[in-house]
């Protein structure tokens, strides 16, 4: 049985994304603060804990995965804080940073060899704000837009191996991303994205014809809608 390791898989994106890829037949190596087994079901999905903020902990997991034989790495793991840029904590840039580029940037290092000996597949979940400016989101916008660059720069260099890379660009997505931000999606089902869309295309990319590959895979809602919490 093949293997994937998805970060964030306790909830939102990362959890739909794990339900699905276990529904194709892996086993999943899912990674988060508080992912446990009670979260899933399936007896092909093994918990891994740790905080992608903090390095030692990223590192140690990085560790544990380099005795895996990976086939499938998707970054989902991330937070935002949208606030003029002189209100954020220097403790939120830089946890921000690490969790959303640094720690995909160490785990991708440390299971790179395995993932191109397979010719397995790395995606990135990325934002609309990759490919975009938005006020109050420099910190956000610069992580998820640097985490689309490493991915389109590893494409290049790994074309030779067999490895399908991809970027998703999601907008905004019904999750509990928003929990702690002012904002969240609208509730009119045509301008907002669900989980279960991402896991659409991630299931999308994994179904296609090796000798194709999606790089770049910007998913819209028909309209646009944000609203403002009381």
């Amino acid at each position: 049985m093949r293997t994937a390791v998805i970060t964030g898989a306790s909830s939102g994106i990362g959890k739909e994304i794990s339900k699905r890829v276990l529904a194709l037949g892996y086993r999943i190596i899912g990674i988060s603060r508080s992912v446990s087994q009670e979260d899933f079901t399936d007896t092909n999905f093994t918990p891994l804990r740790a905080d992608l903020s903090n390095e030692s902990a990223t590192l140690l997991a990085c560790g544990i995965l380099q005795k895996e034989d990976i086939h499938i790495l998707i970054h989902c793991a991330g937070f935002g804080r949208f606030e003029p840029h002189e209100e954020l904590s220097p403790k939120t840039i830089t946890d921000m940073v690490f969790l959303n580029l640094t720690a995909p940037m160490l785990l991708t290092n440390a299971l790179l060899r395995t993932l191109k000996q397979n010719e397995g597949y790395l995606i990135n979940i990325n934002s609309i704000e990759a490919i975009r400016a938005s006020k109050f989101a420099g910190v956000y916008s610069a992580t998820k837009a640097g985490l689309k660059a490493f991915g389109d720069a590893l494409f290049e260099e790994t074309r030779k191996s067999g490895l399908s890379i991809t970027n998703i660009n999601p907008d905004m997505t019904q999750s509990p991303f928003y929990e702690k931000l002012r904002f969240e999606t609208s509730q009119k089902e045509d301008e907002k994205l669900l989980a279960s869309d991402i896991a659409d295309a991630v299931a999308h990319i994994l179904s296609m014809r090796k000798g194709a590959v999606v790089s770049d895979y910007t998913i819209r809602s028909l309209k646009f809608g944000i609203a403002k919490k009381r």
